[in-house]
């Protein structure tokens, strides 16, 4: 190994690391209370040990060169596992400490938080760090290998990924009360396909599920909106704007209240599966292990924090 290597600190890693999240100097000092000088500073000392820039100016936009992408790679494996050395120390302690870094996929955001928390209960030295993406930037997240799990739907087959399938996503069309389709008691998937229907972007792991499905049920939708997040394709569907097709747990408060109603389809709703998702060559950590182990354990208690989130008013039968 070059002798240049062992002479660079973990804090010169910490600042690179923020300049690379950030794509920003100027954003990376105030975010660690420190000039840009200090900034400029310790990158150029890098670059010094590393014996390449790491950083190319396109236009105003910061870039990374391929020496920084593999340094980058090389950092998060050393801090990954600094963080592990620090949860295996307190386990030999007797007690469960560190940080859980979770990516989950945005029609997850509802209900994640909430097991979270129950798991929490059971170990109250665990902190969580959750990134919420859409589907396209989970799998960047996975193939970058940036966190230590990822809750998402449909996942891919050919990126050596382990996963626990652990709780159903419901699908459901919904619109306001006051919209014709509400009005009626019984609907076909073909009913909807007059009206302007509420999409999600590109990369939305919820619109790939619906586009497959309307395909497989030859249904075509011409009017469409596309907005860039399930809560405001919900704000769009109270609005008026149309109607959409969104996981149960997105909307639950807004049908508990009447605010939207669930389309009777006879086609859905559409299921998915929410799994736990890891890179079979990940080295998990113990507050990861013992995450994966609490929702296998705990199934019972999954099942009743999600009915808190199926949409219906306190006491009413699912079937009513």
């Amino acid at each position: 190994m070059r002798k240049s290597l062992m002479r660079m600190t973990l804090r010169q890693l910490q600042v690179f690391n923020e300049v690379c999240d950030l794509r920003s100097y100027s954003r990376a000092a105030e975010e660690m209370s420190l000039t840009q000088p200090a900034v400029s500073l310790q990158i150029r000392q890098l670059e010094e040990l590393v014996g390449q820039p790491l950083f190319d100016y396109v236009g105003k936009k910061l870039y990374l060169t391929e020496a920084a992408q593999a340094l980058q790679r090389a950092s998060r494996d050393i801090f990954g596992r600094l963080e592990n050395l620090d949860m295996q120390l307190a386990d030999l302690q007797g007690s469960l400490q560190g940080q859980l870094k979770l990516a989950v996929e945005s029609s997850a955001k509802y209900f994640v938080p909430h097991l979270f928390a129950a798991f929490k209960r059971q170990h109250p030295e665990v902190n969580l760090q959750l990134s919420v993406v859409n589907r396209a930037q989970a799998i960047r997240r996975l193939a970058d290998n940036r966190d230590d799990l990822t809750v998402m739907s449909m996942v891919p087959q050919d990126m050596g990924l382990d996963f626990m399938p652990f709780l159903n996503n419901p699908i459901v069309a919904v619109a306001t009360p006051e919209h014709p389709l509400s009005q009626l008691a019984q609907l076909r998937l073909q009913d909807l396909e007059p009206w302007t229907l509420l999409v999600r972007e590109q990369g939305s792991g919820t619109r790939m599920a619906c586009e497959e499905y309307f395909k497989e049920k030859r249904v075509h939708f011409s009017q469409t909106l596309e907005v860039a997040s399930a809560d405001a394709q919900r704000e769009c569907v109270i609005a008026g704007l149309g109607v959409a097709l969104l996981t149960r747990h997105a909307v639950n408060l807004e049908l508990a209240t009447g605010a939207l109603k669930e389309l009777a389809v006879e086609e859905l709703p559409l299921y998915r599966s929410w799994c736990v998702v890891q890179a079979k060559a990940r080295r998990q950590s113990p507050v990861a292990l013992a995450f994966q182990a609490f929702i296998r354990a705990e199934r019972a208690q999954i099942s009743v924090l999600a009915g808190r989130f199926d949409g219906l008013p306190k006491g009413l039968p699912a079937s009513s």
